[in-house]
């Protein structure tokens, strides 16, 4: 995570903002109205959804707070030491410890208040278990006012910190106060940091870019460094130590030989001695920075012997610079940036991917094995060749010279068979067969057709001059006319046989009758035929039989009167006006119910019942089972629906200062 992504973190409320969101969110979207005298199921589940509604908002708060605040040990180590530098990690893993711990507190709490209330036997024991359930969250809540608003203080901070990226390509410029860091800042970047006469004007990092070589690069401007031990270093110059620790960077370490910082250069010389060691692996620029006040040469022997060593160290490149008479800003600039470019390139060729490819890659250098001369070869024939010459006139025609002389482009046509290769070459120019189904065209065109049509014209025009068409049927007084009758005709004809085909759609393909025959008939035929119909006689016999036992039976249980009554007839006509005797069977509570040929012999309502009472009876105890489901279903408990518009923990009580209203 970079600090553009700290910067994300919502806003931390206090601990009273806190109490009032949740509680105000629990009284919205929970159900607002019980009655003492619903089930006492009922208003358990009430209150226990109330309990549980408020644990989980807090817990969902509570663990937004949680995940939005990094954990430092899953930092850059950069970011890490720069907010242990500002904040210091305990305090910082404190807060977030002991927000963790409320919110396990809250959850035991919900957990043994709704227990509670799953055993309350009334209404006002329910009622009084959720009060207290929320009173000791809120109390809770209450004693996380220090965490929460140190967390706020800590965000606030984070979103106004520099955004850093600690993996890019980056400039640290460091030095003693006042010796000139922030100028070339200021000259070099689009950043705009504050330049005065004074020791550490500059008390945070400052970020700003330049582009070079078309790639972006950040410089970053640090506070100014007191030789000094570690352990006594303020927070302004620690947090220049962890940005040299910790990114990788090229340092421009910047000098003032003219001591108008206020500082010796014997004290420039040791401060960069004692944090040499934190340049380590990094490409170093020794920047002499106001050489328009005091040059280099200008200096003391012994003072610029003590320059001079760091010059000759190891790694380490001079450059002198005047940010008041913008005398090598330039030079300064791209120096660095190439140094830096370079030993980027030089790690990545140390690193371990380069290993990886440079076993795969082999470049052979050829050796000479002795003194020997040897040009290449050249065939006779190829030297003596001629030339193409455009203008000689025994040349070789080339196909833009066909080109030009049949028309030009878009009238000369090239011929493709030309370069056919052909055992005879006589053959380049004939047609290529067309084949059809597999038969040659060619084969089926008669060479004398026109004589043969033009013979049929003259018997045509024979036959109209002798009458031989002037018949009254088919008189026409024209060809449109002719063409109008034909198209009447096959319409009509299209349209009777797609009648034909619907009408005949469902139709039996053989008439029923056709099939029906007697058993006498087919025995006599199947004795003609040679075959014995015995068996076939007997397994009739037997189907008879049981065909015949069954009507018989179904008779005796059929008990059929005719009805006298004139209303009773009409009621049994059937369609045609014929009547239809009503089939009466006995129904099981001794009456006679009245059912046709088709219908069931039982009715499935009563499957199971002794008689229609008790039926009745237990329709009556379903709809009585079912009362209390419906009563609920009709009582609203919708989610959204906000049953109160004014809650009471909100409008009722003794007044602070500020409005209600508000809310």
């Amino acid at each position: 995570m970079s600090t553009s992504g700290l910067k994300a973190i919502a806003p931390v409320p206090t601990a009273a903002d806190f109490l009032d969101v949740v509680l105000s969110k629990t009284q919205r979207k929970t159900p607002t109205v019980i009655h003492k005298n619903f089930k006492i199921s009922r208003i358990r589940n009430f209150y226990m959804r109330k309990v549980k509604f408020t644990q989980d908002t807090f817990d969902e708060k509570l663990g937004a707070i949680l995940e939005e605040f990094p954990m430092l040990d899953d930092l850059h180590p950069f970011l890490s030491s720069l907010m242990n530098v500002l904040y210091d990690k305990n305090h910082y893993k404190l807060a977030l410890g002991q927000l963790r711990t409320c919110r396990h507190l809250i959850d035991q709490v919900a957990k043994d208040y709704v227990r509670l209330i799953k055993f309350g036997d009334s209404m006002y024991r329910c009622k009084q278990l959720k009060k207290a359930a929320l009173g000791r969250m809120a109390t809770i809540m209450r004693r996380q006012k220090d965490p929460l608003a140190y967390l706020e203080q800590v965000r606030q901070h984070i979103s106004r910190l520099p955004a850093i990226d600690p993996n890019t390509r980056t400039l640290l410029v460091c030095g003693y106060p006042n010796v000139g860091k922030s100028s070339f800042m200021n000259k070099v970047t689009r950043a705009d940091v504050d330049v005065q006469p004074y020791a550490f004007t500059t008390k945070s990092l400052f970020v700003g870019h330049l582009d070079f070589k078309y790639l972006r690069w950040q410089v970053i401007d640090t506070p100014g460094i007191l030789d000094h031990p570690l352990e006594e270093m303020n927070t302004i110059e620690m947090q220049s130590i962890t940005a040299m620790a910790h990114l990788k960077c090229a340092i421009l370490y910047f000098m003032d030989l003219s001591e108008q910082c206020g500082y010796t250069v014997e004290a420039q010389c040791k401060l960069f001695h004692s944090i040499k060691p934190l340049f380590s692996g990094k490409p170093t620029v020794l920047v002499i920075n106001k050489i328009d006040v005091t040059r280099l040469e200008d200096l003391h022997p012994d003072t610029r012997a003590l320059v001079q060593e760091i010059i000759d160290g190891e790694g380490v490149t001079c450059v002198p610079v005047s940010c008041y008479s913008e005398e090598g800003v330039m030079d300064l600039k791209n120096k660095a940036c190439e140094a830096l470019l370079a030993h980027r390139v030089d790690t990545k060729m140390k690193g371990n991917k380069i290993n990886s490819v440079i076993n795969r890659i082999h470049v052979a250098q050829p050796k000479a094995r002795d003194d020997v001369q040897r040009t290449p070869f050249i065939p006779d024939v190829v030297k003596n060749r001629k030339k193409y010459d455009k203008n000689d006139p025994d040349r070789r025609l080339l196909l833009r010279d066909t080109e030009d002389k049949e028309g030009g482009p878009g009238v000369y046509n090239i011929n493709m068979k030309s370069d056919y290769l052909l055992r005879d070459p006589s053959w380049k120019q004939d047609t290529i067969p067309e084949i059809m189904d597999g038969k040659n065209v060619a084969d089926f065109i008669d060479p004398d057709i026109a004589e043969k049509l033009e013979a049929l014209e003259r018997e045509e025009e024979k036959l109209e001059a002798e009458g031989f068409y002037d018949s009254d049927e088919d008189i026409f007084d024209s060809d449109d006319e002719r063409e109008e009758q034909e198209a009447k005709i096959s319409l009509a004809h299209k349209i009777h046989s797609q009648s034909v085909k619907k009408s005949k759609k469902n139709q039996a393909r053989m008439p029923r009758t056709a099939g029906l025959r007697t058993l006498t008939e087919m025995t006599d035929e199947l004795t003609a035929a040679g075959l014995d119909p015995s068996r076939i006689q007997e397994r009739a016999g037997i189907l008879a039989k049981v065909a015949g036992a069954k009507r018989k039976r179904d008779r005796e249980e059929m008990d059929v009167d005719e009805e006298d009554d004139a209303e009773e007839e009409d009621d049994g006509m059937d369609v045609d006006g014929d009547e239809a005797p009503q089939l009466r069977r006995k129904g099981n509570s001794g009456g006679v119910v009245a059912v046709s040929r088709r219908a069931p012999k039982t009715d499935r309502r009563f499957a199971g019942m002794k008689d229609i009472a008790q039926s009745d009876q237990a329709v009556r105890l379903r709809n009585l089972g079912q009362r209390p489901r419906n009563m609920l279903a009709k009582a609203g408990e919708g989610d959204r629906v906000i049953k109160t518009k004014m809650p009471k923990h909100l409008f009722a009580g003794k007044r602070k200062g500020g409005k209600t209203q508000r809310r």
